[in-house]
């Protein structure tokens, strides 16, 4: 069974965020059996709607990869909020994982050192995130429906069990 990775990738920030797009398709890559989608957005505030989109046309999780640096305004915090909120929103309405590669850092530098510098790549790791959700999210109802099946007979012997002392307790009345 193949699986349906996007990846949207917001072009603000572009020399951080494409390190951050080749960290998340270079681990998508080394998975087997993972077919990779991708788009650019204008900025950070676009990500949910373009990972809507993929939800939509039937991708299994979405990374999400963006770069938002701390300026002299409140604007800021309203775009972090914004990518926030509609990405949880979409998780949840969805049902589906999206990896959140979305630096949110006081100075170019800062994040320069997590596209791959010396925190590593965040972009890699929302990769990683969306896979593991994605199995872990098909293994949940598995495992429910495993156990379901299994405590039948269980149910089914209690059941049994009850009616044959029941038939006992006739049987002694006569």
């Amino acid at each position: 069974m193949g699986l349906k990775v996007g990846v949207v990738t917001a072009r603000f920030n572009n020399e951080i965020t494409e390190k951050l797009e080749e960290g998340a398709i270079s681990y998508l890559e080394s998975c087997e059996g993972v077919e990779i989608f991708a788009a650019l957005v204008p900025g950070a505030v676009e990500l949910p709607l373009a990972c809507q989109a993929f939800l939509d046309a039937g991708c299994d999780g979405v990374v999400a990869l963006g770069a938002v640096i701390r300026g002299e305004t409140s604007h800021y915090d309203y775009v972090c909020n914004s990518v926030t909120d509609g990405i949880t929103r979409l998780m949840l309405d969805y049902k589906k994982p999206i990896g959140f590669g979305v630096l949110t850092t006081e100075n170019e530098e800062q994040a320069l050192a997590r596209a791959g510098g010396a925190h590593g790549n965040k972009g890699e790791e929302a990769a990683q995130v969306v896979m593991e959700m994605i199995g872990l999210t098909q293994e949940i109802p598995a495992t429910l429906k495993t156990a379901a099946i299994l405590a039948k007979p269980k149910a089914a012997k209690s059941s049994k069990a009850a009616s044959k002392t029941q038939k006992k307790k006739k049987n002694a009345k006569k």
